[in-house]
């Protein structure tokens, strides 16, 4: 079995940072792209920001300059580091990661969500 386990959320200030951690557990054969989305509620879920196994990253234009999306291969990690945190940045956040279970198969899955809300 396969889990996305997130963490890392809270309530922080406006102008505050957090990091949230998503690891990859169970067996499988490799991670490839990884993604951070958020969901408030009332609006669709919104990709936040992305990256590939080889460090390509990829962000949404409301994040840039503050956000910063990385990964550890070795530990199945991904991170998001925010920085300058605004109280539109309230949201639930939710890992995603499209996991190879053999060469030839591949499956997508998402975490429970972690969490952050910034007040004013």
């Amino acid at each position: 079995q396969v889990d996305l386990v997130e963490s890392g959320g809270g309530l922080v200030q406006s102008g505050g940072s957090l990091t949230l951690s998503c690891v990859v557990t169970g067996q499988i054969y490799r991670v490839n792209d990884m993604a951070w989305y958020r969901r408030v509620p009332g609006k669709h879920r919104e990709l936040v920001a992305s990256i590939t196994a080889a460090g390509a990253v990829n962000y949404v234009d409301s994040v840039k300059g503050r956000f910063t999306i990385s990964r550890d291969n070795a530990k199945r990690t991904a991170f998001l580091r925010m920085n300058n945190l605004k109280p539109e940045d309230t949201a639930v956040y939710y890992c995603n990661a499209d996991v190879q279970h053999s060469p030839n198969y591949e499956y997508n899955y998402w975490g429970p969500g972690t969490r952050v809300t910034v007040s004013p």
